[in-house]
């Protein structure tokens, strides 16, 4: 048996803000943004070079989705961004104004930051070390 796990929904104020801050401010692709018969959309953005897994931007549509834009994890980190060069996406992110709440460490994992989104959603951004499992697979088998 083989699965996978192919959209994460992230809740959002605006589609079309939301498609600004990931298109333009951390270079995701806008895979697909279709208009369904009630009125909602269907966006989702992928990172760049790998459209294994992507997210879905939902709109929030009811005061209870509202109250859970920026706090899908009650203030935890929410995703992970792995890259194959930390030095240069962590420098073209702060170009792009992108908050970093947590400065650049060298942990045994590898290198990380925590930024924002433009809703205050937590990420990591992670340049694995080569003992790290996904190291293979975010440096392209290098």
């Amino acid at each position: 048996m083989k699965q996978a796990i192919i959209h994460v929904t992230l809740v959002v104020e605006n589609y079309d803000d939301a498609i600004t801050f990931y298109v333009n401010k951390l270079k995701f692709e806008l895979s697909c943004d279709t208009l369904l018969p009630d009125g909602k959309r269907w966006v989702v953005v992928t990172p760049p070079g790998d459209a294994s897994m992507s997210l879905l931007l939902a709109q929030a549509a009811t005061p209870d989705q509202s109250s859970c834009v920026g706090d899908q994890t009650g203030g935890r980190v929410f995703l992970f961004l792995a890259t194959d060069n930390f030095k240069r996406d962590y420098s073209r992110m702060l170009e792009q104004g992108i908050t970093f709440t947590r400065p650049p460490e060298t942990q045994s994992y590898g290198t990380v930051a925590v930024f924002a989104d433009l809703y205050g959603n937590l990420w990591d951004l992670l340049e694995p070390s080569p003992e790290h499992p996904m190291y293979s697979q975010v440096k392209g088998g290098s």
